[in-house]
């Protein structure tokens, strides 16, 4: 996880990287520490929630419980289960929480566990979705400065050193805490 003690974005927090989106796929969940809170980052059906790995409870560590539905009773011997994949369920005493809210689902007034902001950024980009460091021809910025400055030109098409193509992951998962 990365953090990056020197922006300041939602609300004034702190941002920490948590992942690439694509590590984190809907119905999964990652527990990470920051500074000295645990938080469980859920993805709910393409949406991400964190909450505080702490059951308000006794203090268990709620994230590693498993992640569940509510049950409703619409008749007598009948019951259906709803919300599949949205409430965690504590692992010590099955309290269950709603992983949108922290609300108790059973005394959602009362009860509930901190969350946290979380946002799936991407790098920025131009109009076309090109890098903005790239000149139109696929040069980098700073490579022609320095061409310029050092007083080289490149002789033919090949460049003078071996070059590697380098992805970056479009989206990552970014905590505000």
């Amino acid at each position: 996880m990365t953090t990056n003690t020197n922006s300041a974005g939602s609300g004034g927090k702190t941002r920490h990287e948590v992942c690439p989106v694509s590590e984190l796929p809907p119905g999964k969940k990652k527990i990470v520490q920051v500074g000295n809170l645990t938080i469980g980052v859920f993805n709910v059906k393409g949406e991400f929630y964190a909450l505080a790995n702490v059951c308000p409870h006794q203090l268990a560590p709620l994230c590693e419980g498993r992640v569940t539905c509510e049950t409703i009773a619409p008749e007598v011997g009948e019951y259906e289960l709803i919300r599949e994949g949205e409430i965690i369920q504590c692992p010590w005493h099955g309290w269950k929480f709603d992983i949108a809210t922290g609300n108790s689902v059973f005394n959602p007034h009362k009860l509930s566990t901190p969350t946290f902001d979380v946002a799936v950024e991407t790098p920025p980009t131009d109009d076309d979705g090109e890098d903005e460091t790239a000149n139109e021809d696929g040069t980098d910025v700073e490579g022609s400065d320095q061409q310029a400055e050092y007083g080289t030109e490149l002789m033919g098409d090949q460049p003078p050193i071996d070059t590697y193509e380098v992805e970056v992951e479009a989206e990552v998962v970014v905590l505000y805490v």
